[in-house]
This record gives C-alpha cells, structure tokens and sequence, in this order.
C-alpha cells in the first residue's frame, strides 16, 4: 500500500509556528496505522500539509540478527515484554525528527482516560509522539526514562497500542486549525462542550413515516440553537450523567434541561 502523499508547506498556526503539525509514532506495526493517513479527515490533512505523520520501529533499532525487540519478563509471568535499548533508540530517533516540546505518549490500558479535554491539550501542543506498545508492554524503565504519559483509550485490552494511536491521531487531528471544512465542526461534536451531541437529521423530510423536528425547518436559528442545547442536555442526563456532574450550569442549560425533563416525563406517561 503507498504511503501518506508528500507534505507540502503549510501556513501559520496560531501558536506563530509552522502550521504542519509532526506525529511521530513507535510501532512495530506501522501498517496498522497507515490508513488513517490515506484517507478521510487525516487523509485529506495530510496531503494539505497540516499534518506529517513519521513512523519508527524499534526493529531498526536491534543489535542481534534476528532483530530481537522482546523477552521474558523479570520474576515470570506469561508473554514478552518490549525490550529497552530498541524501543528506546527507535523513540530518540523521532525525537530528532520532531520540534521541542512535543507531547510524548505510551498508550497503556495503566494509562489517563483519553477524552475531549486531553486531545484539545495534545492538540495545542507543537507536535505528538505516541509509543504503540505490544505482547506485555514495554520495559517500566523506557516509561520513565523518557518521561511518557501513560493514556489509555477505554477500559478493555487491545492486541496493540497502534489502533489506540490511531484513535488519538484522528482526535487530535480534528482541532487543529483548518483541518475541518467548517471552523465550528470539531467544537460542536460530541464531549467538546462537555456534553453529547444533539440529534442530526438530514433529507428527505419524511421517509418510513417519520418526519425531521418541525423546529428544523422553519429557520429560525436562535429557535434551532435552544432546541438543539436541550436535546443536548437531555441526551447527556439521559446517558452520561457523570458529565453533567462535571459541568456548572448557565441559567439557560438549567432552564433547558429542565424542560427536556418535563417533556420527557410527559412523553413517557402517554408511551
């Protein structure tokens, strides 16, 4: 499969540095990765020149001739563990590749919950470096020597941290500036507010007898607006209230989910 088309120069970022943002990522599997920088949002970033996504692997960083980057974990256990001087090496070569300041990640099920507010910070940052671990993890002290955050994608155990980098790649590609169409699409996804996102409907009007929200159509945008904060509201109170436990309510969004509330529970009685 080709590669990510060539980066090309790109404008000012408003951090006043160049506007290409560098992710470096140490996987033994850079196929795994790949296709997030071929197509879709990334894709299209890429060949912009917003985004350069670098790979290393710690196999080119081996000594011995079968490019040996495991072994057996100190004290037993099941599985291997991805050895030091490899996976360091292949971490120090992108460092050189990469700005100062970069955000170094391991992604690591031990790690921080990955969500909205972490991707806005990676995405503030000049650039990104994410370790993908493999079998039983990396050896603790690359963790430290390196001074890696440890993030974590959800609570379950993948194979690899390549589809986890992944995840982050396609997060934190999404707020850097001039990576969406529109300059408002990242900020009204779902978790950017700190809440879920409101119902989308699109054509035709009817279809299977059921019809797009009245509200919708009659264009009235301040009307729209509070519609769609309600059902905002309403869907996170509904299904994620640890997030509103989070949040401090406005007049309005106190206002708002309260009415959703009423209805609700008038719509339920008559179910």
């Amino acid at each position: 499969m080709p590669g990510p088309p060539a980066v090309v120069a790109a404008e000012t970022r408003n951090t006043g540095k160049s506007d290409m943002y560098p992710i470096g990522v140490v996987s033994l599997f850079a196929e795994l990765i790949d296709p997030v920088a071929q197509h879709g949002v990334v894709g299209r970033a890429c060949e912009r020149g917003l985004i350069e996504i670098l790979h290393e692997s710690p196999r080119a960083f081996t000594s011995d001739r079968h490019r040996t980057v495991d072994d057996r974990p100190y004290g037993g256990g099941p599985g291997m563990v991805l050895c030091y001087e490899p996976t360091r090496g292949a971490i120090g070569a992108l460092r050189q590749r990469l700005p100062a300041g970069v955000r170094a990640l391991v992604l690591s099920a031990q790690g921080r919950a990955f969500d909205g507010a972490l991707a806005a910070e990676l995405a503030r940052a000049p650039g990104l470096l994410l370790v993908a671990g493999r079998y039983e993890g990396l050896d603790e002290r690359i963790i430290e020597a390196e001074e890696l955050e440890e993030v974590s994608v959800g609570d379950y155990v993948l194979s690899g941290g390549e589809l986890a980098a992944a995840v982050v790649i396609d997060a934190v590609a999404r707020l850097l500036p001039g990576v969406l169409g529109h300059e408002e699409s990242g900020m009204r996804d779902s978790h950017m507010d700190g809440l879920l996102g409101y119902p989308q409907y699109t054509r035709p009007e009817v279809i299977d007898g059921m019809a797009v929200p009245e509200v919708l159509l009659g264009g009235n945008h301040e009307r729209i607006r509070r519609w769609r904060l309600k059902l905002a509201l309403g869907r996170t109170w509904r299904r994620r209230p640890d997030l509103l436990r989070a949040r401090v309510l406005n007049e309005e969004e106190r206002e708002l989910l309260d009415e959703y509330r009423v209805e609700s529970a008038s719509a339920d009685q008559n179910s």
